[in-house]
């Protein structure tokens, strides 16, 4: 009896996936469980897991193709011996067209699709080309090679009228003439320029269409300022050991930022608002979305109610979710809301950056590189730690001053650690 395998819900908004990579091809033997194909998204990847011991005996949906939520794509069959598919009857001296490698015959000469091209661009007949490539296939190098000493011998020569011939005496070239050297034929490209056209992920897709509306129905406007990193540095420094041994979490930049930005946004309560018509939303929580590279794209998994949590629960946090995004493991809800955004460019080697807000957000911090910079202290020209750090806005709600008050307060606090716990 064959059981099918159908798309599950993967979210209320979600009415259309697309199929990724079947990870047990027909006739795999799967166990009950076991992760049968990658079903993607525009906002999470999960794998369908097969409902029964068995193996996989058709498929209905391919690599890269649409299908609908609930809709059968494939048929399982109870059993853990995989059945051979049946093969088809050898015919002898005619390959199967199916199986065939993407060749074709000229004669006792197989050319290559590269090469066929070729072969109708330069004009020559395949017969005037000497095959190279292995079991005597013609590849284009082959072509472009005949092609080259086709057009370096002359295609034509005049022949010597013999003496006695005509009454006419031979007539002279003059050595200028003959010593003239016939132009050389433009130099045809090295290597292959195939093309591979791969179509876009539902995540790519969405994170395409959310950037084109993100510039297209805000007031985009970033304004930067530098922070001294000197200080949090002695202060990981002087903990780190301590830190790991206790909370087995390395202490890192970005908890000490999302601190320090839950401070700014508290100041400046416009770069925490969102606009829904004609109304401005104030919001009296913190959801911090931190946007970390992941196997399919950049996604943005959410830390509610960060004003709640403690260093170490936002470094545990922030780790446990760049795993889970390598791993494509994301789920819908912790991906789903925010209300402010931290993308930290500087692992990638930013230096400078104006990042993209993430609708209907009104603001995002860029982090970046920390870079060792001459500056001025105390009326000496000193070496510190510099990271430049950015923040886009919605100019509608957050004016100029605000934008700029609020990554001084994070340069304050980020200078000056104790800050953040004073409050002050």
């Amino acid at each position: 009896m064959s059981i099918e395998l159908r798309v599950p819900a993967v979210g209320e908004s979600i009415t259309e996936v697309q199929i990724g990579d079947w990870l047990k091809p027909i006739g795999a033997a799967v166990k009950a469980d076991e992760a049968v194909v990658v079903i993607e998204t525009d906002k999470v990847t999960v794998e369908l897991p097969a409902p029964i011991d068995g193996q996989v005996v058709k498929v209905l949906k391919k690599k890269g193709e649409q299908a609908k939520v609930g809709e059968v794509i494939g048929y399982m069959e109870a059993g853990a011996a995989a059945k051979a598919a049946p093969s088809a009857p050898k015919t002898e001296g005619k390959p199967d067209p199916k199986r065939a490698e993407p060749a074709e015959v000229a004669g006792e000469v197989r050319v290559m699709p590269a090469a066929k091209r070729a072969l109708a661009e330069s004009g020559l007949a395949a017969s005037a080309v000497t095959p190279t490539g292995p079991g005597g296939r013609m590849l284009k190098e082959d072509v472009e090679r005949a092609a080259r000493a086709a057009t370096q011998t002359p295609s034509s020569a005049a022949p010597a009228a013999p003496s006695g011939a005509s009454g006419a005496a031979p007539r002279a070239v003059p050595a200028a003439a003959s010593a003239t050297p016939a132009p050389a034929a433009p130099r045809s490209p090295c290597g292959t320029r195939d093309e591979e056209v791969v179509p876009m992920t539902p995540l790519r897709k969405r994170i395409a269409q959310r950037l084109v509306e993100a510039q297209a129905n805000a007031a985009i406007l970033t304004t930067f300022n530098e922070v001294d990193m000197g200080a949090v540095m002695e202060l990981r420094k002087l903990h780190q050991e301590r830190f790991v041994e206790k909370h087995k979490v390395k202490l890192g930049f970005m908890s000490f930022f999302v601190k320090s930005a839950i401070e700014a946004l508290k100041e400046i309560p416009q770069v925490n608002a969102e606009i829904r018509g004609d109304a401005i939303v104030y919001r009296n929580y913190y959801d911090v979305g931190i946007a970390v590279g992941g196997g399919k794209g950049l996604v943005v998994p959410i830390l509610r109610n960060a004003e709640r949590l403690s260093f170490a629960e936002i470094e545990l946090a922030i780790a446990a979710y760049g795993q889970r995004a390598k791993e494509n493991k994301l789920t819908l809800e912790e991906l789903s809301g925010g209300t402010f955004t931290i993308s930290n460019g500087g692992i990638y080697g930013s230096l400078l950056s104006t990042p993209i807000l993430n609708p209907p957000q009104s603001g995002i911090l860029g982090l970046h590189a920390i870079q060792d910079r001459p500056v001025a202290r105390n009326g000496q020209v000193v070496i510190r730690p510099m990271m430049y750090i950015a923040l886009s806005y919605d100019h509608r709600i957050v004016d100029g001053r605000e934008a700029v008050t609020f990554l001084k307060r994070i340069k304050d606090c980020m200078e000056d650690p104790a800050r953040m716990l004073l409050e002050v």
